[in-house]
């Protein structure tokens, strides 16, 4: 699924640079071009070598990717901004480090698509995320990972492919998720906050007071509007059973935590400018 896809690499790209200045490390060498007409998903690879293929993505999904910001902080740019899909082909000098990435990405964006941005800072609706019951019971769905409870990542050993109609094995810190579901393996409380932003198109602030790691199970019955957050120009995920929990009820039974809105300061990327890019 293509927000799976999309998440992770959310969360393997570096930090935030400033949006008007031309950032460094750059790409070698980088080919841009309109994706295939009628082409179903978005692919996304960090491949060995200091290689970045990214396969039918609108630019601003690129955006997104490249300074870790959700799809609501963007405003104004081109009619073409989310219709218009390509895939990028790229290749650094030598192997960036992991905060070298994102990097790379927003300057080639600047270079190539002549992306210009500035920041604004407006008051928006915000979600806060809270502990539900006064006395700090948790749910039955979030529970403390305990040592040995999941596989450490290991580059050296690949895991083993699941086993035929069963999800792969989460390995610790992993996330898995779907328009209806979310499973994790030994994850901060403030790791869920992106993903939580995404599905409800509002920043969410980790207000818990939980440190540690949990293993989180979720299920809930999308609305179309949260749907569409997997799918915005794409397949629609089957629907799912209408008499299910939404997010929010889902969150206070099966977490033991609930959102509360409220007005707050929420960061918003003004587009100037983007051109489409010629191919090369």
């Amino acid at each position: 699924m293509r927000i799976i896809r999309a998440l992770a690499v959310l969360l393997a790209l570096g930090g935030v640079a400033c949006a008007q200045s031309a950032p460094s490390p750059r790409f070698e060498v980088a080919s841009i071009k309109p994706a295939a007409p009628g082409q179903r998903g978005t692919f996304i690879r960090n491949a060995p070598g200091g290689r970045l293929n990214i396969n039918n993505m609108a630019l601003k999904e690129m955006i997104v990717l490249a300074w870790r910001i959700q799809p609501f902080q963007i405003s104004g740019g081109p009619a073409w901004l989310e219709s218009e899909h390509f895939d990028v082909s790229a290749k650094a000098e030598s192997v960036p480090k992991p905060d070298e990435m994102a990097q790379m990405l927003q300057g080639l964006l600047a270079d190539r698509f002549q992306l210009m941005m500035h920041h604004e800072t407006r008051e928006l609706s915000i979600y806060s995320l809270v502990i539900a019951k006064k006395d700090g019971k948790l749910g039955p769905k979030l529970t403390e990972s305990k040592a040995g409870g999941c596989a450490q990542f290991d580059p050296s050993k690949p895991p083993l492919p699941p086993e035929p109609g069963k999800p792969p094995a989460l390995g610790c810190g992993g996330m898995m998720m779907g328009p209806d579901r979310l499973n994790a393996a030994s994850v901060g409380i403030a790791e869920l906050m992106p993903v939580l932003a995404r599905i409800l198109g509002r920043t969410v602030l980790d207000k818990t007071g939980l440190s540690g790691k949990f293993d989180i199970s979720l299920e809930w019955s999308p609305d179309p509007s949260q749907a569409m957050q997997f799918a915005p120009d794409g397949p629609r995920p089957p629907p799912s059973d209408a008499t299910g929990p939404s997010i929010f009820t889902a969150l206070q039974e099966q977490l033991g935590l609930k959102l509360e809105s409220q007005k707050g300061p929420v960061e918003i990327f003004v587009i100037d400018r983007a051109e489409k890019p010629s191919e090369n």
